[in-house]
């Protein structure tokens, strides 16, 4: 009786032993995601990686973590997943991708939220992956958007507010520029460092343009809500590539990616890998489908600004602000 009591304590201790070593990996594929902070767009794409990872059947246990805007917690973000040897690192926006990209170099690497992965310098091209990194992009068709900025808010001097140390805004930057010039617009631009400086920065733009356009600035972005404060009281419309943060009201349009679905698609491309697919082997994912894309009219911040939308955008819009009221379709 003893010698069977001292086996099966021994046992428990080896069994005990064995879940303190495996921690998360004995619950389920330990996944990384790390974002570079949260606002809407960014949580919608980070719910997405997660439905389409649990549709695919692969039973997951999730490190989220938050950089909350600063580089050095990204970094220390890719040393911790190093550690852990998660199974696949996901970067959500482009400095926590390529925090992840320049530390793992043996683990999967998958971006998503990344506007121009190239100029980024996580792939050499987007036609497939690049060693261990590859993923989705949320590019938005800024050239088109602007032209249709013009045409219905008559607009001539145009604005955008960016954060000069973010990749995807300088890439968004070269875009509006030359869209700007082909549009024959006066381009006006300011820059910030933090969300604490977006405020400001629309009061100081303000009086100098007819329009704001805001891209993915993440950054801009997350102080959505003081753009919106600064250009409803000065009666001037907000176009912007984000539909996810304009649901509330106050941007007069919004085109670009769904950040849910963009989520899916990043979801799908980390089951990929799981289920034996080399990053290397996967094409960077860009959204091109209709049903892929948002389209939002605000015609309360349209009267705001004294403004009459085309019937034909209205009819082509996903969703519709009005009265206060949301409405999808």
């Amino acid at each position: 009786m003893k010698k069977f009591c001292t086996g099966l304590i021994l046992a428990l201790v080896a069994l005990q032993a064995s879940f303190a070593a495996g921690g998360k990996q004995a619950e389920g594929t330990l996944i990384g995601i790390s974002k570079i902070l949260q606002h809407p767009a960014l949580d919608a794409c980070e719910q997405g990686i997660k439905d389409a990872i649990k549709a695919r059947g692969i039973n997951a246990v999730y490190d989220s973590q938050n950089a909350n805007n600063d580089l050095s917690t990204a970094a220390q973000i890719a040393n911790k997943f190093n550690n852990e040897k998660v199974k696949v690192a996901v970067g959500i926006a482009t400095p926590a991708a390529q925090a992840l990209a320049n530390m793992l170099k043996s683990i999967p690497v998958v971006f998503t939220a990344v506007t121009d992965p190239v100029a980024a310098g996580l792939v050499a091209t987007v036609d497939h992956g690049e060693n261990n990194v590859t993923g989705a992009s949320d590019a938005i068709p800024t050239a088109g958007n602007i032209a249709l900025f013009k045409e219905i808010a008559g607009i001539k001097t145009l604005g955008y507010i960016y954060t000069s140390s973010e990749a995807n805004s300088i890439a968004e930057l070269e875009l509006i520029t030359k869209a700007a010039a082909d549009t024959g617009l006066t381009l006006v631009t300011q820059t910030v460092n933090t969300t604490a400086d977006v405020k400001q920065a629309a009061q100081t733009i303000a009086g100098r343009i007819d329009g704001l356009y805001m891209s993915t600035d993440n950054t801009v972005n997350a102080a959505l809500p003081a753009v919106i404060e600064v250009f409803g009281a000065a009666k001037k419309p907000i176009f912007i590539g984000d539909a996810s943060g304009a649901k509330d009201g106050g941007c007069m349009i919004a085109s670009g990616s769904n950040y849910y679905k963009l989520g899916l698609s990043t979801g799908n491309i980390v089951a990929d890998i799981l289920q034996g697919k080399k990053p290397s082997e996967i094409a960077v994912k860009f959204a091109t489908e209709p049903s892929e894309l948002d389209f939002l009219i605000d015609l309360d911040s349209a009267k705001n600004c004294g403004i009459t939308i085309p019937q034909k955008y209205i009819d082509q819009a996903t969703m519709i602000f009005e009265n206060g009221k949301l409405t999808e379709k």
